[in-house]
């Protein structure tokens, strides 16, 4: 099966991360291509000619863009194990809400926070800190964001985890402190063989970033 699904991807990007959780959690082989951003493959600008942007995923030739869309089709061709989506219209509705809340509210924030210096940087330290106050708030007491198990709202937010050191590096505050369910279910959901082997090193992602900063000349 391996040779039917080709995933293009960039080892600290959480959207990758997020296809590999999927395909982890539904036990797909696949071949793993890595990106270079700043140098972009010939078959990345073939298969992604829009937004020229990873991950794809490629499945039998056909590609597959956008991380939620490739998490949702991943579970569409494989319902029969691990469903990532509730069966129930409205719960998937929800699902698919607060997946949508992350790339819009967590992923924009963090990054202006940690591309930044100065006032638009604590802005987006700000908005990053409201963002995940209302992540903690969905989560509330359960253990994962879909009740008892591991789901689609759960697969869409914890690639940002392995990031959490990189925000409190740079924008110097504690996330365990300000959000400890949180920190407590990212650690429950590393338990998971399919999220730990998925997810990059903290530390790693700080060296890119790092090394991003001072590209910017920070």
């Amino acid at each position: 099966m391996a040779g039917e699904f080709v995933l293009l991807t960039f080892p600290e990007s959480p959207f990758g991360m997020r296809v590999k959780v999927a395909l982890a959690e539904k036990g797909i082989e696949y071949e793993e291509k890595v990106e270079n951003l700043f140098d972009k493959s010939p078959l990345l600008l073939q298969m992604n000619p829009v937004h020229r942007k990873i991950p794809v995923l490629i499945h039998n030739g056909t590609p597959i863009c956008e991380s939620l869309i490739i998490v949702q089709y991943i579970d569409e061709i494989s319902k029969d194990k691990s469903p990532l989506l509730p069966s129930d219209p409205y719960q998937c509705a929800h699902a698919r809400f607060w997946g949508d809340f992350v790339d819009k509210k967590i992923h924009p924030t963090g990054r202006r926070l940690w591309a930044n210096i100065g006032e638009e940087q604590e802005a987006g330290k700000k908005e990053l800190i409201e963002g995940l106050k209302a992540m903690e708030g969905e989560l509330g007491d359960k253990p994962y964001f879909n009740g008892e198990t591991f789901g689609f709202v759960d697969l869409s937010f914890v690639p940002f985890y392995p990031w959490f050191h990189t925000y409190e590096s740079i924008g110097n505050f504690s996330i365990e402190a300000e959000f400890p369910k949180l920190v407590a279910w990212g650690k429950r959901c590393m338990e998971k063989e399919s999220v730990s082997k998925s997810l990059a090193d903290p530390h790693k992602i700080l060296d890119f970033v790092m090394g991003r900063r001072k590209k910017m000349g920070f």
